[in-house]
């Protein structure tokens, strides 16, 4: 069998802070992968303040819940009071103690704490080809996960490597 590669740029709608479903965007958008019978799709987002990952498709509370939940583990300000070595902070942490913002703020409070996630979560996904289908588990789907509230358009590009039908 032929093997084969496909790499393109795709385009995310505008979309500010939240978890995105775009299983259907990724498949619709990339007609390839019915001519693939086993290989590999990789998605890579060009930013880094927000993120991809595979997560539960079925129950909207799930994007909720994991926004949430990415806001606890990495607060828009630091969650304890830091050492002298720079960066804006502020009075009004308990005891009076000073809470101190994150140190790099250049395009607002939200930067860093979106470039903290990002690499927590991550920037790529892979996914399995079989017989022209992302092999996806019954539950599974492919989120988008913003982290900046201002409205951002996001690049991912898409690399398919595979066998084709032929």
């Amino acid at each position: 069998m032929p093997t084969t590669w496909h790499q393109k740029t795709l385009t995310l709608p505008s979309r500010s802070r939240g978890a995105y479903l775009i299983t259907s965007d990724i498949t619709s958008s990339l007609p390839e992968l019915r001519n693939i019978r086993i290989g590999l799709l990789t998605l890579f987002i060009q930013h880094t303040s927000c993120a991809l990952s595979l997560n539960e498709n079925y129950d909207p509370d799930v994007r909720a819940d994991m926004v949430d939940a990415l806001d606890r583990v990495v607060p828009a300000e630091g969650a304890r009071t830091w050492g002298s070595g720079g960066g804006s902070s502020r009075r009004g942490g308990n005891n009076g103690e000073e809470v101190v913002k994150y140190r790099h703020d250049a395009e607002g409070e939200d930067d860093m704490p979106a470039h903290v996630k990002s690499s927590l979560v991550g920037a790529t996904v892979t996914v399995p080809i079989s017989e022209g289908r992302l092999a996806l588990g019954t539950w599974q789907g492919i989120y988008y996960l913003e982290f900046r509230k201002a409205k951002h358009s996001r690049r991912v590009v898409a690399t398919i490597q595979g066998e084709t039908m032929e």
